[in-house]
């Protein structure tokens, strides 16, 4: 399954254009440009699993890091400060990492 299976590429190319500049990723404006946010929980879980790139069932913070490369490869590379904010957002029980649930919440909130 690609990404631009749930989401489309229209969409991912304006959400990227939104956010290349270093330091302007906002987690909640993204998944709303990108068309995340109004998408079911199956298709948000479906991209959870595409974000998920060592299939632990979790989003660690080297993979976040690397969160815009899942939309388009040449996609930049979240900074460290943009990684730990959004780790923050999303861990909502507080083991470092991201599981499908507080994703799921994360998109939605």
């Amino acid at each position: 399954m690609s990404i631009t299976d749930i989401l489309s590429a229209k969409d991912i190319d304006a959400a990227l254009s939104s956010v290349s500049g270093a330091g302007s990723f906002k987690h909640k404006t993204f998944f709303d440009k990108v068309g995340l946010a109004s998408k079911s929980a199956d298709q948000v879980r479906k991209v959870f699993e595409i974000l998920d790139r060592d299939k632990s069932g979790f989003i660690e913070e080297d993979e976040l890091q690397l969160f815009l490369q899942n939309f388009k490869s040449d996609a930049r590379a979240l900074s460290d400060a943009e990684t730990k904010a959004f780790l923050l957002a999303g861990d909502s029980d507080g083991d470092g990492k991201i599981g499908v649930d507080e994703f799921q919440a994360l998109v939605k909130a």
